[in-house]
C-alpha cells in the first residue's frame, strides 16, 4: 500500500502523456474516467488489490499490453544479469577476503582494502560509461549494449559477449562490500582453537584455511547474500539503462518516464517477492552449511 501511495501521489498524471495540440479537456476527462483515475486513491488501491488477488495486474497505460505479460518478458534477462553478477562478485570477493585475512596488516591486506573501498565508492553509472568507452569504443572488443546483436539469431556466444560488461560492473560493486565481510568473518574464525589443533596435527595451511576455516566462516557470508538481492535489484535499474539491457531495470525507468503506474506496481511486487525468496534461500543454506541447524 505504501508503494501504491507513493507512486500515485507523485506529481503528474498518466493522462499527461496522451496530451497533444489536438487534445481537448473533454478528451482528457474521458481518458481519466476510463483509467479510473477520477476515483479516490483508496478506491483505486483496493480495486488494484482485488484484481491482484485474482492474478490480474492490469494493463499498461503506454502499450495497452497485460502488465503480467510485459513484466514476465523482462524477468528472464534480469535474472540472467543478476545471477551472473552475483557469481562474479563471490568469485572475486571470497578469495580476496580470505587472502586479506591471512595476510592481515600486510601490503596485500591494504591493497585489498583499497579495492573494497573503490568497489563500494565508485557508482555503477561511472564504471559503466567508462567501460563502454574503453572496451567498446577504444578497444572495440565488446558490444556497447543490448542483449544480442541486431539482426542476429541471438545465440549463446552473442548473448555472452553482451553480458560481460553489465554483469562485471554490477558484480564489482557487490564484491567491494562483500570482501570486507569475508575478511572480518575469516579473521574471527582463524583465531579459534580448533584451527590451532588442525595446524598442530600437521595439516597444510591451505587445508586449514579453506576447508576448516572457510566452512565455519560461511554463515555470516551467506547472510550477506540475502542482503545483496535488494542491492542487486536497485543496481540493475541503473546498469540495465546504461547498457540497454532489456530487463526489469530498463522497464522501470521507462515506466517512471511514462507514468505507467500498473507496471511500476507489478515490478515492485516482484521485487518484494524476490527479497522474500532470497531470505528463505538464506535460511535453507544455513542448514546446508551448518549441520547443527535443524528445521522441523
Amino acid at each position: 500500500m505504501f508503494n501504491f501511495l507513493i507512486i500515485n501521489l507523485a506529481p503528474g498524471n498518466p493522462v499527461d502523456m496522451y496530451i497533444n495540440p489536438d487534445t481537448t479537456q473533454a478528451d482528457i476527462d474521458a481518458k481519466k474516467e476510463a483509467l479510473g483515475l477520477n476515483d479516490p486513491i483508496f478506491i483505486q488501491y483496493f480495486r488494484w488489490l482485488g484484481n491482484l488477488l485474482q492474478g490480474d495486474f492490469g494493463f499498461s497505460y503506454t502499450t495497452y499490453e497485460p502488465v503480467l505479460d510485459l513484466v514476465l518478458n523482462r524477468v528472464g534477462p534480469t535474472l540472467l544479469l543478476m545471477s551472473t553478477a552475483l557469481i562474479i562478485a563471490y568469485i572475486i570477493a571470497i578469495p580476496i577476503g580470505i587472502l586479506s585475512a591471512t595476510k592481515q596488516y600486510s601490503w596485500i591486506d591494504y591493497l585489498t582494502t583499497t579495492f573494497s573501498f573503490l568497489g563500494v565508492s565508485i557508482p555503477n553509472f561511472f564504471l559503466g560509461l567508462g567501460s563502454i568507452y574503453v572496451f567498446a569504443l577504444v578497444l572495440n572488443i565488446l558490444p556497447t549494449g543490448g542483449m544480442f546483436t541486431l539482426g542476429s539469431n541471438g545465440g549463446f556466444m552473442d548473448t555472452f559477449f553482451h553480458l560481460i560488461m553489465p554483469a562485471a560492473i554490477l558484480g564489482t560493486g557487490i564484491a567491494g562490500s562483500t570482501v570486507r565481510y569475508v575478511r572480518s568473518s575469516m579473521l574471527e574464525v582463524l583465531g579459534q582453537d580448533y584451527l590451532r589443533t588442525a595446524r598442530a596435527k600437521g595439516l597444510r595451511e591451505f587445508i586449514v584455511t579453506n576447508k576448516h576455516g572457510l566452512k565455519n566462516a560461511l554463515i555470516p557470508i551467506i547472510t550477506i547474500i540475502g542482503m545483496e538481492i535488494p542491492v542487486l535489484i536497485g543496481g540493475a535499474v541503473v546498469t540495465e539503462q546504461i547498457f540497454q539491457w532489456p530487463g526489469l531495470g530498463q522497464l522501470t525507468i521507462q515506466s517512471i518516464s511514462s507514468r505507467d503506474y500498473p507496471t511500476l506496481m507489478a515490478i515492485n511486487f516482484i521485487a518484494a517477492l524476490a527479497v522474500l525468496f532470497s531470505n528463505l534461500l538464506t535460511d535453507i543454506l544455513y542448514a546446508v552449511v551448518d549441520p547443527r541447524i535443524k528445521y522441523n
